[in-house]
This record gives C-alpha cells, sequence and structure tokens, in this order.
C-alpha cells in the first residue's frame, strides 16, 4: 500500500487536471447511464408492450416512482406525437447522448494527459538528480546497464503499466460504484447476490497478479543485465576484436537473452491469461445473474418486472467492460510495481557524503589543506592510514608509489568523492565536512588521466558547469593549455562536435581540452591524477608544457606515474599500503636511496 500511495504522491501537483478528469469522467458515466435507462422503457410503450401513462405520478425516490415517472415522460412524448415523431425524438436524443458522452470522454483524456506526462518527468528528473548525488562509491557496486535501465525503461514501464492504472482508478471505480448504485436502486436483493459472487473472482484475480509481480521483477533484472553487456561490448569494442572474442562475446550475450526470453515468455504467459480468464469468468457472472433474476421475473416477484430485468441486464453488462479492464490493469500494475521497486531503490540509496543544514561558505583557500589522522576504507580493508600531513597554499606536491598504494584515494578526499572513514581532512583550519560542498569543489581543478568529455562542442566542453562564459575566455583558457591550434584546424573550430567522450579527437588533445576546461575554472587548486600517462612522447610534451603553465603560482596535487614529470615538486609523497613511506624532494629522496629510489631506478632501466 505503502509504494502505491509513494507513486499516487508524484500525482499530487497536478490536483486540478486530476479533479477536471473525475468530472469529465462522471458526466461521461452520467450520459451512457441515461441512455441505456430510457431506452428499453421507450421501446416497451412504443411497441405497446406496456400501456401508456396519462396520469402524472408522485414524485418519489424510490424505484418504482422513479421509473413511473419515466414511463408517464415518454409516454407524453408518444401522445403528443406520431409513434414515427416520438422513435426519431428518441434517435436524435440517443444520438445526443453517444456524442456528449464521447465528448466528455476525449476531455477526461487530455486533463489526463498532463497528469500522465507530468508524473512520469517529474520521477524521471528526480530518479536523475539522485544518479548526481549520489557518491562515487554507490557506482562501484553498479553496472552502467542496469542503472540506464532503470532510468529508461523501468520509468517508462511505470507510465506505461501504473499511470494508466491511476487513470483506471479516477474512472472505472467511479462508473462501477454508479452503475452499482443505480442497479441498487433498481433491485437491491439481486444486487446483493451480485456482490456476493464478485469477490471470488476478484480472489482468482489476485492471485495470478501477484505470480506476474515476482516475474516481471526477474525479467527486469535480466533486461537490466543485457544492457550492460551491451554497453560493456561498446565500451570495449577494441579489446574484443585484438583479442578475437567475437564468438565469445556473442555467445555469453546469447545465452543471457535466452534466459530473458525465458522469463519474458512465462511473464507473457500469465500476463495473456488474464484477459481471456477475467471474460470468462465475467460471463460465469453474468450467467449466474441471468439466472437468479430470471428465476425471480418467472416466479412474478414483485420487485423487479421483466422490462426492469432487462434494463439491469443491460446496464450490468455495462460493468463488465471496466471491471474487465480494471483487472487486466490489475496484472500491468505488478509489472510496473516491480519496476518501481528497481526506482525506489536508486531513490532510497543512503547518500554518504552529506552537508550540514549550517554549512560554511568557502571562496577562497588561503592557507593550508590538512590530513589529521586520516584512515579509510571502501568495504573491509584500509586502503589509507593514519595519514598526517598539510599541503600550504601554492606548493606543488607529488604522490608516487605502486598501483594501488591509496594516491587516488588520498586526492579524492579532498573534492569529498568520498568521506574519510578515521581522522579528518581541514581546510584552513575547518573540518571539510563543515563547508558547503560545492563551496568546496569550486576551489579546485580537476584532470585525470581519462579525460572525460562529452557528446557537445568543443566550447560547451571547455565551459562545462559555468553559465553565461565568454567565448574570449574559453579562447584564453585553450592557448593556456596549448589546445588552441588545434581546435582552430577543426572543421567548425570551437563550435565543432567532438563525438561521444571526445572520440573524433586523439588522446593529446581531449587531454589538453580537459586543462582548459581546469583552466577556465581558475581555481587555487589544481589537482592532476595521471595526468600524462596514457600518452606518446610528443603529446605527453604538449601536455606537460600546458601543465606547468597551469600550476604556476597554484597549489598543486599532481598524481605521478612518470617521475620525470614531478622532478621540480616542491615535495614528493611515496606511498605503499596505504602509508606515507616516504617524503621530500626530488634529490633528498633519491639520497635516501629508498623506495623512490628504487622505483627511479625501475623507470630509468625501462
Amino acid at each position: 500500500m505503502k509504494k502505491y500511495l509513494r507513486i499516487l504522491s508524484y500525482v499530487k501537483p497536478y490536483w486540478f487536471s486530476a479533479t477536471l478528469n473525475i468530472v469529465f469522467n462522471l458526466l461521461v458515466i452520467i450520459f451512457s447511464l441515461v441512455s441505456f435507462v430510457m431506452l428499453v422503457p421507450f421501446l416497451n410503450l412504443l411497441f405497446g408492450i406496456e400501456k401508456l401513462v396519462e396520469t402524472k405520478p408522485d414524485i418519489s425516490f424510490s424505484p418504482d416512482a422513479m421509473m413511473d415517472y419515466l414511463n408517464y415522460f415518454i409516454s407524453q412524448i408518444i401522445i403528443n406525437q406520431t409513434k414515427y415523431q416520438a422513435l426519431v425524438f428518441i434517435c436524435v436524443f440517443l444520438l445526443s447522448t453517444f456524442f456528449l458522452r464521447n465528448l466528455f470522454r476525449f476531455f477526461a483524456m487530455f486533463t489526463l494527459a498532463k497528469v500522465r506526462i507530468g508524473t512520469v518527468k517529474d520521477m524521471r528528473n528526480e530518479l536523475y538528480k539522485k544518479l548526481l548525488i549520489l557518491p562515487l562509491s554507490y557506482y562501484s557496486g553498479q553496472k552502467k546497464g542496469d542503472i540506464i535501465a532503470r532510468t529508461t525503461t523501468d520509468v517508462q514501464e511505470v507510465e506505461i503499466s501504473i499511470i494508466n492504472y491511476i487513470e483506471m482508478i479516477i474512472r472505472d471505480p467511479i462508473t462501477i460504484i454508479v452503475y452499482f448504485v443505480t442497479l441498487f436502486i433498481m433491485s437491491p436483493r439481486l444486487t446483493l447476490f451480485v456482490l456476493i459472487i464478485l469477490p471470488v473472482t476478484g480472489f482468482i484475480i489476485g492471485r495470478i497478479g501477484r505470480s506476474l509481480r515476482k516475474e516481471s521483477k526477474v525479467g527486469q533484472d535480466k533486461f537490466a543485465g543485457l544492457l550492460a553487456v551491451i554497453e560493456e561490448t561498446i565500451s570495449g569494442l577494441r579489446i574484443i576484436k585484438a583479442f578475437t572474442a567475437i564468438d565469445f562475446s556473442n555467445n555469453r550475450f546469447q545465452k543471457m537473452n535466452d534466459k530473458y526470453a525465458k522469463v519474458l515468455l512465462k511473464i507473457y504467459r500469465t500476463r495473456d491469461l488474464s484477459s481471456p480468464l477475467s471474460e470468462f469468468l465475467s460471463s460465469v457472472v453474468i450467467i449466474i445473474v441471468l439466472w437468479f433474476g430470471g428465476r425471480l421475473v418467472l416466479a412474478d416477484d414483485p420487485s423487479i418486472s421483466a422490462a426492469m430485468f432487462i434494463t439491469y441486464i443491460v446496464i450490468f453488462s455495462q460493468i463488465i467492460p471496466p471491471a474487465k479492464t480494471f483487472a487486466t490493469g490489475y496484472y500491468n500494475l505488478q509489472k510496473g510495481l516491480a519496476s518501481a521497486d528497481r526506482i525506489f531503490t536508486v531513490l532510497d540509496a543512503e547518500e554518504v557524503i552529506e552537508q550540514k543544514p549550517n554549512a560554511l561558505p568557502i571562496k577562497t583557500f588561503a592557507h593550508e589543506i590538512e590530513y589529521r589522522d586520516v584512515s579509510f576504507k571502501y568495504q573491509t580493508d584500509y586502503v589509507l592510514k593514519n595519514i598526517n600531513y598539510s599541503i600550504n597554499k601554492g606548493k606543488i606536491i607529488a604522490l608516487v608509489g605502486q598501483s594501488g598504494g591509496g594516491k587516488s584515494t588520498f586526492v579524492d578526499m579532498i573534492p569529498r568523492f568520498y568521506d574519510v572513514t578515521k581522522g579528518e581532512i581541514l581546510i584552513d583550519g575547518n573540518n571539510i565536512r563543515d563547508y558547503n560542498i560545492d563551496d568546496v569543489r569550486n576551489l579546485m581543478g580537476i584532470v585525470t588521466q581519462d579525460p572525460i568529455l562529452f557528446n557537445d562542442t568543443v566550447l560547451n566542453n571547455i565551459a562545462f558547469g559555468k553559465e553565461n562564459v565568454d567565448e574570449e575566455d574559453v579562447i584564453a583558457a585553450a592557448k593556456i593549455a596549448n589546445a588552441h591550434e588545434f581546435i582552430q584546424n577543426m572543421e567548425n573550430g570551437y563550435h565543432t562536435t567532438i563525438g561521444d567522450r571526445g572520440m573524433k579527437l586523439s588522446g593529446g588533445q581531449r587531454q589538453r581540452i580537459s586543462i582548459a576546461r581546469a583552466v577556465l575554472r581558475n581555481p587555487p587548486v589544481l589537482i592532476l591524477d595521471e595526468a600524462t600517462s596514457s600518452l606518446d612522447t610528443e603529446s605527453e610534451r604538449l601536455v606537460q608544457d600546458a601543465l606547468s603553465k597551469v600550476m604556476s603560482n597554484r597549489t598543486s596535487i599532481v598524481i605521478a606515474h612518470r617521475l620525470s614529470t614531478i622532478v621540480h615538486a616542491d615535495e614528493i609523497l611515496v606511498l605503499q599500503q596505504g602509508k606515507i613511506v616516504e617524503k621530500g624532494t626530488h634529490q633528498q629522496l633519491l639520497a635516501k636511496n629508498g623506495a623512490y629510489k628504487k622505483l627511479y631506478d625501475l623507470q630509468a632501466f625501462q
């Protein structure tokens, strides 16, 4: 029940449109009811099955009195005009009611469209924002394809299944209730009998619906796995071809696809059972009502006449389509709830990196960044152990060491991609957790080993995250990053689209655009995470020259793979197994003949 209410909470902003939808659906029901209620008595009087009523009956709210008054009204039409004119009148009247019923049905659908589209839009927006807020640690245990599936196909399933069901919740119960009230007025005894047998059909439908929900959850997980494989294949296509693994990859995908197809077959089998089953159960109910009501009429029961029984059956038959739709919608709802479960799992994920309500602003970096007794672990083992170190403003600090030593984790905690497990990090004397997160991150420019670029223009990639940027400022940043020359030679210059992840550019070009992006922010702190390790010699020279200009008069933290790039650092830290085992200048560390000297000699030998 909580999930239903949570989904309905997304409808709340669109309450006015939902209210209009209810009003229009009520009008649809009223005009449908009027046409059915008037048709049978009119035909009975027109063809002489019942006598014309010439005396106006007393007005009362009893079923018989209301029927007598309706007969009197129709009789007056026949008496005052010819039967042919009366027939024309009733045909025009019925045509008018059918026209108005469908007109209001259109208005009902029109008003619901805003509810439907707005609800799904808000859900997708909230989900995307949550994905942006969640810490990087959340994604380390997730597949990209699964996350994409949750934001696309799962949200789409919610729209198709649940939002359609919300329309049915608004429309069909009202239809059924109004019709049942009318039936109860016509024959309380027969209607009570119907209400006794209906719960049996509801129980059967409910059992199948619960089964469908379980199968749908498995199916959506399998589909997410398929998307993950497709994403991995596209990203790793070069390796797949290089290792002649096309058949291997194809077989792996086909096996997963076969498993998904089997689950999907079960889902369709269960879902497709819903329509014929609900139709059969509806037919059973109508036959039972026909049998029970027919017995009352044949026994001359005063509670219901033959004409009223015919009208009763006609109106009762109109309950079947919305009831059937409601039942079929219930099956689809179970599929939608399985998708909603997957969406809410993301929305309810813990936001480990939280900002305090009274967070302090910080616009400048004045003195130092201090690590005080800092330890960190991702799961069980500590990656950093009892780190104590201060980075003074304007200094260039380099981090070196073997892979897995904790270098990237060391710098990732400064912009709060992760929070320390023990100890604290301070900026200018205050715990980093006390500051506004965005303010802290605005102090920093980050250049990574693998440049993160977007399928957009060069200009928009350099200006990423900033609004109302002058093109002259972008060009100035590109010149500092040694990128202006090659950008000018591109087809549309700064307005050239660089493709998915910047794949139209070389590695060195991508890196220089990444550096230009950092330059444009003009940050007081620069973080370089092995920014030149994957480049060829010429590209490395251009990038290194750009970095030297960028680091001038800035606090810089450099993770280096090639030690030749950090020989001029003010201090070099050697990390091994999460600890600082050595620190000093390049010459000082060589003189110690320790871990740094071994790394240096190893690279010199290579």
